[in-house]
Parts: C-alpha cells; sequence; structure tokens
C-alpha cells in the first residue's frame, strides 16, 4: 500500500494513490478519499445526531460574546466580532463537535496516522477573506499533515458571503518564505498571510483557476487539505448571518510549526506546544518517533521557539 512506502505523506496525497486500493475504508469513505486526493476538498454530513441541538446551543451560547444585534432582521450583522478561538475551552458543544470520535476515525484513515484537533474558530459571519492557505498559519514536517474542518452551522445563501475554494490548488507547491525571498523567524509582521498573497494571486492566475462557492446546508461539513487555497465570498446582505466552526487537526508523529514565522531552511522553527482538545494529553513535536528536546534559548540565537495554541499568530479565518 502507498502508506507503507511513503509513511512521510498523507495517504490522501500519496504519489501513487492511484495504486492504493483503499481495501480497509468503506465505499462513502473512499469517495471522500478520492475527492481529497483530486480536489483537495470533501463534503459529508456531519456525523453526529444531535447535532442540530448542537448548533442551537452553540448559537445561543456564543451569541452575546459577538456584540451582534442577531434578534434584529434589519440591523448589519457584520459590524460586531467576527470569529471567537478556542470556545471549546468553555462550550462543551464547541468541544463535542472537535473532538466527534467519526471525524477522528476518518481523518485517521485519509492521512495513515491518528488524528488531533488543536483549535477552533466559531464564526456568526462570513470573514470575506482572499484566497490562502493554511500551510502558512499550521504546519508540520514531515509536511502536510494537517487539515481543516468547517461545519455549516445554517444554511448558506450567496448573498451571506460563503465559504470557496480553489479545486486542485493543494497540489501546488507550498509557498515558504524562502520562495519569495523573506526571512520569517523573528519577524513582527501583523498578518501572517499577507506576506504570500501576490504569490497566491499569481499562481491562481497563471493556472487559470476559480473560486468555488461552498453554498452549503445547515449540517454539511467540508474536509480541506492543508494547503488548499480557501477564503470568504463578498457578502451582498449585510442583514445575513453565516454561522459555522471550523476544527484544526493536526497528526501524530510530527513537528508542528508556524512558517509564516520560520526559516526551514537554516533550521529556525516557531514550533507550537499542543494540547489535544479531545484527550487533553500533549503532543510533542516528533520526528520519526522520536521526541524533541527542549531548545536552549539564547539572545544572540535561537533554534526553535515555541508558542501556545491558543496564541493568534495568523488571523486566518473562512
Amino acid at each position: 500500500m502507498s502508506d507503507d512506502l511513503f509513511p512521510g505523506v498523507p495517504r490522501i496525497e500519496s504519489p501513487i494513490f492511484v495504486k492504493d486500493t483503499l481495501a480497509d475504508m468503506t465505499e462513502a469513505e473512499q469517495r471522500i478519499a478520492r475527492d481529497l486526493n483530486r480536489n483537495g476538498y470533501a463534503l459529508l454530513d456531519f456525523p453526529d445526531p444531535q447535532i442540530v441541538a448542537r448548533i442551537e446551543r452553540i448559537k445561543r451560547n456564543l451569541g452575546p460574546r459577538y456584540n451582534i444585534p442577531f434578534d434584529n432582521p434589519a440591523a448589519d450583522k457584520t459590524r460586531g466580532k467576527r470569529r471567537i478561538q478556542d470556545a471549546w475551552q468553555f462550550d462543551e458543544d464547541v468541544k463535542a463537535i472537535a473532538a466527534n470520535p467519526e471525524i477522528l476515525a476518518l481523518l485517521g484513515k485519509l492521512f495513515g496516522r491518528a488524528a488531533f484537533p488543536f483549535q477552533t474558530l466559531n464564526f456568526p459571519v462570513g470573514t470575506q477573506q482572499a484566497a490562502h492557505s493554511d500551510s502558512v498559519h499550521f504546519s508540520s514536517l514531515p509536511e502536510r499533515f494537517m487539515c481543516g474542518v468547517w461545519l455549516a452551522m445554517e444554511d448558506v445563501p450567496a448573498e451571506a458571503g460563503p465559504l470557496f475554494y480553489v479545486p486542485g490548488s493543494h497540489r501546488w507547491p507550498i509557498i515558504s518564505n524562502a520562495m519569495i525571498g523573506r526571512r520569517g523567524f523573528g519577524s513582527d509582521s501583523k498578518s501572517a498571510q499577507t506576506p504570500y498573497a501576490a504569490a497566491w494571486r499569481a499562481m491562481c492566475e497563471v493556472n487559470g483557476a476559480t473560486e468555488e462557492p461552498f453554498l452549503a446546508r445547515k449540517g454539511q461539513t467540508l474536509i480541506w487539505c492543508a494547503n488548499l487555497l480557501h477564503g470568504g465570498s463578498k457578502q451582498t446582505d449585510s442583514t445575513l448571518t453565516r454561522w459555522s466552526q471550523v476544527t484544526h487537526y493536526f497528526f501524530d508523529d510530527c513537528i508542528y510549526y508556524t512558517p509564516a514565522f520560520s526559516d526551514e531552511a537554516i533550521g529556525q522553527l516557531q514550533t507550537r506546544d499542543l494540547v489535544a482538545i479531545h484527550d487533553g494529553e500533549p503532543r510533542p513535536n516528533k520526528y520519526l518517533g522520536e521526541a524533541l528536546p527542549r531548545p536552549k534559548r539564547s539572545k544572540k540565537q535561537s533554534i526553535f521557539s515555541r508558542v501556545k495554541t491558543n496564541l493568534s499568530l495568523g488571523k486566518n479565518g473562512r
């Protein structure tokens, strides 16, 4: 099987994926695996019979925190807070969605390693954000052992600024600081995405790529690969909401770091100290099964700089 030959590559992105029989997967799982391999994303219904009740409880619990007049149908819903990060820390339904055992089992099959959720983002409206790749915010060594799972918490019409994606862009090169002639380690850039925006636009232009909106229905879920370009479409009706939850997942036995503030070629990585949401256990940075020693820090030279997962290093969203 492909994962025996290439254990350092996610199973769905294996260079010999077509030779993998996917015999250990159900027919539905095989469809998801093929969609991820071909397009970089796959759709499914969220596997939780309580999902509608959870969604309504989350809206009631998080709603007051956004400072948005949800009870006024004519009010502009885009003027309040646009997201809450890591609500799983105080909302059991947000945590249950992130820790859904069927999603964890599915991701484990798709990537060939055990998955763990490390961050949640909850949105009441769309982000209206330009196309970007999560690979500048969260990455791993080996590469691509990260994914996002986006849940629609209501039906999403075109006027509400739906999520969009660029099919097939996950196959393009991952843009690094070295590629764009930038040093990332120690950078004080306020945005993790801005330095790469021109490169992403150029790649879309030269590949004739188009943005496809996801006009989701409540309870639908989108899984996307680490390097898939995606963003938020323009919202043409500001009175609409677009409730959603994003959970980001890493996979076991990797180094976890933030590429926007790293220089891989010279070993300067801004690594992350992570705790898995579903079991509360730390996930140390590992390489080929061995945990990395915690680095010694100095003012003159620093090989690794650790950050906690709850820091908003990049204001990324969907």
